[in-house]
């Protein structure tokens, strides 16, 4: 059975600065129609790793695969405008002194006739042929990106590398030009790697996520699989707010106020950190001072003091004092709830929803 080639593959890339890792051993496959997204904090690395791809950036060492053929290494290097790779940026760069239609028609080879009718036909895709002879600064922010982005589509590359595209895009336009650019792409079947530092734009865009840290992917995979099976605490607090409830492990089990949570495979003594989002805690009233019952499902409830509740729009998000040792947790419930401040309730937590760490890993 013959297995499909990468339309790109970078394998072990490292990039150092004074004597500073930026980008260190990173390797990456993505198919044709594929739409990977390089998520992680500012200065982690993921811009440089675009830039290499993309040819303006040298790698120390390492090679860059386009459809299983070498296209850079330390040694032989296409430039960057034959390399059939499209680009992105939150900067949209639009020529100011050219029309809409020659900002579009940039690059593109062919006669003026040829070139026009490629300009028109992706002009009327993203909607804005209407301002074929007009100017950038007629222009609003969202259609700028539609421009932008029609000017990268119309050599029809096979690869599209873009920063933060969306960035610099208002709430309301960003959702509707994503999906809008996202369609287009997977359409041409053009491989996708997409630089963002917000893991709800990787969400709602990526088939795959490719988290990085530190000049390293730490993690990769479908975007369900990194949210919900997250590499270590670090990796759960970069996609939402998390709990942490400190524990030390005896007989494969970590005992907390909350009852016995599983560590299989931890050594009696260490201590863990066990890691859960707000959205898996358990909110019971209070009864006459007492809680539910407990269950193996939710664990042993413990006691808590409502400390603030705010309502977010589609969720509220209630902060809990807790009993036994005064630490915060905090809980979102879907829809309005606001308990008072200094209201008692009882907390638990879902056991299947929780994350267990070595402190020192």
């Amino acid at each position: 059975m013959q297995t499909e080639t990468p339309r790109l593959e970078i394998r072990n890339l490292k990039r150092s600065f004074e004597g500073r890792a930026v980008v260190d051993d990173v390797s990456l496959k993505i198919m044709p129609g594929q739409v990977t997204c390089l998520l992680g904090p500012s200065g982690c690395g993921k811009s440089t790793t675009l830039r290499m791809i993309a040819g303006v950036e040298m790698q120390d060492s390492g090679s860059i695969h386009v459809d299983g053929k070498l296209i850079c290494d330390t040694i032989f290097r296409i430039p960057p405008e034959r390399r059939e790779i499209g680009l992105m940026f939150q900067d949209f760069a639009l020529f100011p002194h050219l029309s809409v239609a020659d900002n579009v028609a940039y690059g593109l080879r062919g006669t003026r006739a040829e070139k026009r009718e490629r300009v028109k036909e992706l002009l009327e895709r993203v909607d804005l042929l209407r301002f074929i002879d007009g100017y950038p600064h007629q222009l609003s922010g969202g259609e700028q990106q539609r421009v932008a982005l029609a000017r990268a589509l119309a050599p029809k590359p096979r690869i599209m590398l873009m920063d933060e595209p969306f960035s610099g895009l208002d709430n309301r336009l960003r959702d509707g030009i994503r999906d809008e650019t996202l369609s287009i792409l997977k359409e041409q079947d053009t491989a996708v790697l997409l630089v963002t530092h917000e893991p709800d734009e990787a969400m709602r865009m990526a088939d795959e996520i490719a988290l990085m840290r530190d000049g390293q992917i730490v993690q990769q995979g479908a975007p369900y699989n990194v949210y919900t099976r997250p590499i270590d605490r670090a990796a759960v607090s970069f996609f939402s707010d998390a709990n942490v409830i400190r524990a030390e492990v005896s007989g494969a089990l970590a005992h907390t106020a909350f009852g016995r949570f599983l560590a299989p495979g931890v050594p009696d003594g260490t201590a863990v950190d066990i890691v859960f989002r707000p959205q898996h805690v358990r909110i019971d009233f209070d009864r006459a001072g007492k809680g539910p019952l407990p269950t193996a499902a939710d664990g042993t409830p413990a006691r808590a003091i409502v400390k603030r509740a705010r309502f977010m729009g589609n969720e509220s998000l209630v902060e809990f004092e807790m009993d036994h040792d005064g630490s915060i947790l905090k809980a979102t419930v879907p829809n309005v709830f606001m308990p008072s401040e200094g209201t008692v309730m009882w907390l638990t937590i879902r056991r299947d929803k929780c994350f267990v760490f070595d402190v020192k890993t």
